[in-house]
């Protein structure tokens, strides 16, 4: 059963972009607030003043509408199987799995774009490398890494005013994670399902790392709030943000990451463009002074899973939940699966 819309805040975090006003000034302070309570509360919020073209995700949300337009043959072109290690590339409906579920979307996988000696690349790192784009669909490739350089900078931003709302010096989060961010960039198509269906575009989940920043160009998506689902439907000219597991985890569930899902029953495509914004692939994952966990919540999590249980590093965490959401992959580059639910990216 899904509730009315909730109301999620919606928060202005110009002050954190604004190079002329200081960091911890009032403005930053106040901000920073509004960011406290939004991820003690609802761990979803929406963010304006955040400085993005909208031209620019104008140019993204058509040029992204004519490659899913494109025969199946043609977008298999840049196939996710040709991104290698790197993870990059198109993939159809139902090849994403959500809790071992098929999803009923297909999609393009973007990161940041590395050239062939970045030492990333040159290690063989999964999840680094070039992008893959169609050689015929040049705005495309223009687009998607504006986009990505744009998002990174508001990334950066609300990283700093996280950093404040949890009594920190605004550097924190670069200093320890995020100084050189894993970017990973998602463009995904909804084909409108069925009124009667049951089926799920995106099965329920909780994202991953940090920080999820989100433009949707349709209703669809809804989150858990409080125990009820309910809708997050777009607000024009804002992005709706969302914490992951590891910032649950860092700051020892005084964030907490929300379930969320999608089911497109709107009548109409919906596309969506989820922008990660994560630690560095070998950050050393550890609680914020102050804020280790008292009890382990894994009891009451949608997966059952414990937060707490990553591994060494990021990346290590990282690729044994990607891995899931596409196997045959994590076969390749040796992954050893493990069991139990896992949510998608998205």
């Amino acid at each position: 059963m899904v509730a009315p819309a909730v109301r999620l805040p919606v928060i202005d975090m110009a002050p954190l972009l604004d190079d002329a006003a200081r960091a911890d000034g009032d403005g930053a302070a106040q901000v920073a607030a509004e960011l406290d309570r939004a991820c003690r509360q609802q761990g979803f919020f929406y963010v304006v003043g955040h400085g993005v073209d909208p031209a620019l995700l104008g140019r993204l949300e058509a040029d992204s509408r004519r490659f899913f337009a494109r025969p199946e043959a043609r977008k298999q072109e840049i196939a996710m199987a040709r991104g290698g290690r790197a993870w990059r590339g198109y993939f159809p409906v139902g090849a994403e799995l959500t809790s071992g579920l098929p999803d009923q979307k297909q999609g393009l996988y973007f990161g940041s774009e590395l050239p062939a000696d970045d030492r990333r690349v040159v290690a063989g790192l999964p999840l680094h490398g070039p992008n893959l784009f169609p050689a015929d669909a040049p705005g495309l490739r223009s687009a998607v890494l504006e986009t990505l350089d744009a998002l990174t900078d508001v990334g950066h931003a609300l990283m700093k005013g996280l950093s404040m709302a949890l009594g920190l010096a605004p550097s924190y989060f670069a200093d320890h994670y995020t100084r050189d961010p894993l970017i990973l960039f998602r463009v995904f198509h909804y084909p409108a399902l069925e009124a009667d269906s049951r089926l799920w575009s995106v099965g329920e989940h909780t994202d991953y790392g940090i920080l999820t920043l989100l433009r949707q160009t349709g209703p669809g998506l809804e989150v858990c709030v409080d125990g009820e689902w309910s809708p997050a439907p777009p607000i024009e000219g804002s992005f709706l943000c969302n914490i992951g597991d590891m910032l649950d985890r860092i700051t020892g569930g005084r964030y907490r990451s929300t379930p969320h899902r999608v089911r497109n029953h709107s009548g109409l495509d919906r596309l969506s463009f989820p922008f990660f914004f994560d630690p560095a692939f070998d950050a050393r994952v550890e609680p914020i002074p102050g804020c280790e966990r008292i009890v382990d919540d894994a009891a009451e999590r949608w997966d059952g899973v414990s937060v707490d249980d990553i591994g060494s590093t990021y990346g290590d965490y990282l690729l044994r939940k990607v891995s899931k959401v596409f196997p045959e992959l994590g076969r390749d580059v040796g992954i050893q699966l493990e069991s139990g639910s896992e949510g998608g990216l998205s």
